[in-house]
């Protein structure tokens, strides 16, 4: 990768970080539906008048990518963090690198090693093991949702590769457009007391959701679309392993939350077996981004 898409990558892990601060925050004011049909609402207004709209052949990939990607990943992500400290949603979410593995080995065909494998068994092992002992701030159900929002979240970057390149603010836009109606259903549906937090939401829930709709939202995924559509899966995921450490530390600066040793010996496992499951793939030539 050049020097200028790594810095890009790094910083995209920092945004992603911080994000699990924000919607901590946010849905302990909003319901989670809610809030998250809210991000995209506010992502769709913004970006839809000033992106090309999207061609005929990419309406299908498009709705795919937004089903897994947004509607499924983050209605269960953010359904499962009301119910999970920010640290082991952290380290959950590692899952995503094996998951991508796995369904790009059955879309892709992309090839899978031995020492892949083992990092595969060790991440998932990893993630047992911070699972095994939910803090009093945790829950399995909602360590579930989020692993499920996690499956989904792979398949939607398996997606992104398969029928990209995409125009990233053009895919970032429409993908929000399309997400925030079902969305909003299902808060409607199974969701109460919208209209009151609403009403009631102060400072910090308002600027919670800013962040997720700027920073975690139209830049973060945005630079995220372009790297997935710039380079292979293989070579772009290895980054996420510094998500969950810099998840971890906000996590302790500012929820207070307390590290176990369990949590970081099975983070830690869990990072190596992703480490092992990225560097053992067989590097492919970069695909550039083209305009659609």
């Amino acid at each position: 990768m050049k020097p200028i898409h790594i810095v890009m990558a790094i910083v995209v892990q920092l945004a992603f970080a911080f994000q699990l601060i924000a919607i901590k925050i946010g849905v302990t004011q909003f319901p989670p539906f809610l809030m998250v049909a809210l991000r995209f609402l506010c992502m769709a207004l913004l970006l839809v008048p000033f992106v090309k709209r999207p061609v005929q052949h990419q309406l299908r990939p498009i709705l795919a990518i937004t089903l897994t990607l947004n509607v499924l990943h983050f209605g269960l992500f953010y359904a499962g963090i009301r119910h999970v400290d920010a640290s082991s949603a952290a380290i959950l979410y590692q899952l995503v690198t094996p998951f991508a593995t796995l369904l790009a080995l059955i879309f892709l065909q992309d090839r899978l090693s031995r020492q892949g494998i083992f990092g595969i068994a060790l991440a998932f092992a990893g993630v047992v093991m911070v699972a095994g002992a939910p803090t009093h701030d945790s829950s399995i159900g909602g360590l579930l949702l989020i692993g499920a929002g996690t499956l989904s979240f792979a398949l939607g970057n398996v997606l992104i590769r398969r029928f990209g390149p995409f125009d990233p603010l053009m895919l970032n836009g429409w993908a929000a457009l399309l997400t925030a109606p079902p969305l909003m259903l299902a808060s409607l549906l199974l969701e109460q007391g919208q209209q009151q937090a609403l009403i009631s939401a102060d400072f910090y829930g308002w600027a919670a959701l800013a962040y997720t709709v700027l920073g975690g939202g139209i830049f973060a995924f945005g630079v995220w679309y372009f790297l997935l559509g710039q380079y292979p899966v293989s070579q772009v995921m290895p980054y996420m392993l510094l998500s969950p450490v810099f998840g971890v530390v906000d996590s302790v600066l500012f929820l207070d939350e307390r590290l176990t040793w369990r949590l970081v010996l099975g983070g830690l496992i869990a990072i190596l077996g992703v480490a092992i499951v990225q560097f053992s793939q067989p590097r492919q030539p970069a695909k550039l981004v083209q305009e659609p």
